[in-house]
């Protein structure tokens, strides 16, 4: 089980660690929101629902309105509760059609980095740049190295990057990704204006 620090919060990062469903769920939620927030999410779902882990099955059976109340908090899951718990529940029913509702049966049997990249492209939610942030996290910090991963990941895979979720180990990564992050958009924003 890896020891993630991607929260800094002991609770959601032992969530994290040991349930691969939350770790999907987490880069899921990673969307116009704060990361550390993001990735807390799954461990609020499951407090909420009453889970020590989460379950697909549970998740993709839930009642919409109950899972959108679940989303809503307070505090929220996410920004967007409403849209992020459909979207929650649609990954999750997925894995059930897919997975037999298992979230690590996208990488376990996956022969090289690019069927995973593939693999988790399909999920709804999960476009290009985020299924390569994905695969880089699980290649860097949950030991999941099929042949090819880092090329699949593309820059987020690189070693000693500091551009994603999957560089965070601790509070210096976190602030390092923050700055990469920053300076990503001012660049984007002075280009566009030129």
């Amino acid at each position: 089980m890896p020891t993630l620090r991607l929260t800094q919060d002991d609770a959601a990062d032992e969530l994290l660690g040991r349930d691969p469903l939350a770790l999907l769920l987490g880069m899921l939620f990673d969307q116009q929101f704060p990361m550390e927030r993001a990735f807390s999410g799954p461990r609020l779902l499951a407090d909420r629902m009453g889970v020590d882990t989460l379950t697909a099955a549970d998740v993709a059976e839930a009642d919409p309105e109950q899972l959108t109340a679940w989303f809503q908090g307070p505090p929220a899951i996410h920004r967007y509760p409403g849209s992020m718990a459909a979207r929650a529940q649609a990954v999750c029913r997925l894995l059930v059609e897919r997975y037999d509702g298992r979230a690590e049966a996208l990488w376990t049997d996956a022969p090289d980095g690019a069927t995973l990249l593939k693999r988790v492209g399909q999920l709804p939610g999960f476009g290009a740049q985020k299924a390569k942030i994905f695969v880089a996290l699980l290649g860097k910090q949950y030991g999941v190295t099929p042949p090819g991963w880092r090329e699949a990941a593309g820059e987020y895979g690189e070693e000693g990057s500091r551009r994603s979720v999957a560089d965070i180990t601790g509070p210096g990564s976190l602030a390092e990704v923050r700055q990469f992050k920053q300076a990503a958009k001012q660049a984007a924003k002075a280009a566009a204006g030129s």
